[in-house]
């Protein structure tokens, strides 16, 4: 009897410490990939604000959290092979900044959830049903704003109160470009203003894209948000010193460079949020039932010593309403 009732001890001992040791082991870290359209270096201001917001919300890269960066180095044809790899490593969700990285994860997979940290306008180009009710595996946020096109237009009038024509740099690989230079026709023919629609889709196409302005004779230029020009931006910035010619640009990295000014939404805030909808997605909540968050955060960037260098005085209430004023 004693026997018996020691082997039940034993067992209910044996069972017991099972159960405990497997409460105590650590649970399956998470892996995600984050899929980038340019470099690590060109895109740490935005990588870092996305690590903050997971911090945040207590998360630690490399602790219970893993992340598997991917980069395109501004070369979209790459997006396939570098999915494909994201894919086999099993990643639970992928991360993408932009809309040609988000449109080549949809084409990739239905399965795995998509989080868009900025992407242009994601119905227009196909991406979710809508802001509301995106469906499917993709939710985020957008950088597209209404009428955000007539307002750089507008900033240029102000800067150059004669403008009447002015040169689009655009990069027609991208479906999102493609809705932004209809959205800037609309707003030029409002402002009465030409425009020159400058196309690029390769490092190499610059030079042309540059003689092809010069012969026109643009009073202005506006460089769209696409990572091939952030990626370029030396170049781009060069090449309007130079030519002494007004731009404004959607990125303020190429204010920073040396250009003039920028406007657009702030691309870090959206970064710092995307983290938020990766939360809600690791504790079970489906994207189709996370609305796409539009931007409300938006930044105007002017360097005076770029306004210097080109011979150009930015007017009072201009300056007034800018959020950081390089000097």
């Amino acid at each position: 009897m004693r026997k018996k009732i020691f082997g039940i001890g034993l067992a209910t001992l044996i069972l017991v410490s099972a159960h405990l040791a497997e409460a105590q082991q650590p649970g399956k870290v998470p892996r995600i990939g984050f899929l980038g359209n340019s470099t690590a270096d060109l895109e740490a201001n935005l990588v870092g604000p996305f690590r903050e917001g997971l911090r945040d919300l207590g998360y630690v890269e490399g602790r219970n959290i893993l992340i598997e960066y991917r980069w395109a180095e501004g070369k979209y044809e790459r997006f396939p092979t570098l999915i494909a790899e994201l894919i086999a490593l099993k990643v639970e969700l992928i991360v993408t900044a932009g809309t040609p990285a988000s449109l080549a994860v949809k084409k990739a997979t239905t399965s795995i959830p998509l989080v868009m940290a900025a992407v242009g306008d994601p119905v227009g180009t196909g991406l979710v049903t809508s802001l509301a009710r995106p469906g499917g595996n993709i939710t985020g946020l957008t950088s597209i704003a209404a009428e955000l096109e007539g307002k750089r237009l507008e900033l240029l009038r102000e800067i150059v109160p004669k403008l009447s024509r002015v040169a689009v740099l655009w990069n027609p690989a991208s479906q999102f470009q493609v809705v932004a230079v209809k959205e800037t026709q609309v707003a030029a023919e409002e402002l009465r203003m030409k425009l020159q629609l400058v196309g690029v889709q390769a490092a190499e196409e610059f030079d042309n894209a540059f003689s092809a302005i010069v012969t026109e004779r643009a009073g202005a230029l506006i460089v769209l948000a696409d990572r091939l020009f952030l990626h370029n931006r030396d170049r781009i910035v060069a090449f309007t010193a130079k030519r002494r010619l007004p731009t404004v640009y959607a990125y303020v990295e190429l204010v920073e460079a040396g250009g003039l000014m920028s406007y657009g939404p702030s691309y870090a805030y959206m970064h710092r949020q995307a983290a938020t909808y990766v939360d809600k997605i690791l504790k079970g909540t489906k994207p189709a039932d996370l609305p796409v968050e539009a931007p409300i955060k938006f930044e105007l960037v002017i360097n005076l010593k770029a306004a210097k260098q080109i011979g150009l005085t930015i007017p009072p209430w201009v300056l007034m309403r800018a959020d950081k004023v390089i000097r």
